[in-house]
């Protein structure tokens, strides 16, 4: 049962930013400092990545754990209140990953989710590396992770 009546959690969960969160900004900084250059949330791209770096055609995701439901970490919790309402979300949030993952594969870009637990687990040391290198090199899908996955 929910602690907080549903007119006020309805409140809490529209406050959650989908844009610009210190995740992803994080991110945006490590990539600016190490001199690469990329536009946000290019619309013409199938799932409107956070991060695109036309030229080493690059599109970076940067997924919260809980709500892209990242598999075997400790930061995703089912909610415990309205759990069909919040299976089918999050779920069809996993499914509409994976369809924009692979159109964009398929169209010739390739595509980095950055996690949210490798964000925390690392505190951005090793991260910017690990980012720039995958960049650099013609290996077209990865997934960074977490210490927890």
């Amino acid at each position: 049962m929910d602690i907080v009546p549903p007119k006020t959690r309805s409140r809490m969960m529209s406050g959650i930013k989908g844009r610009n969160t210190q995740p992803e900004r994080l991110v945006r900084s490590l990539l600016h400092r190490m001199g690469f250059r990329f536009r946000l949330h290019r619309r013409d791209l199938q799932g409107i990545p956070d991060i695109v770096i036309s030229k080493y055609r690059v599109a970076i995701f940067i997924h919260g754990c809980f709500w892209h439901q990242h598999q075997g970490c400790k930061y995703v919790k089912m909610p415990a209140s309205n759990v069909q309402f919040w299976t089918e979300k999050l779920n069809g949030n996993r499914k509409r990953d994976q369809q924009n993952i692979d159109h964009l594969l398929c169209s010739g870009w390739r595509v980095l989710v950055v996690w949210e637990c490798a964000i925390r687990s690392r505190h951005g040391s090793g991260l910017a590396e690990e980012i720039a290198s995958w960049i650099r090199s013609p290996e077209r899908f990865r997934e960074l992770t977490g210490i927890f996955s």
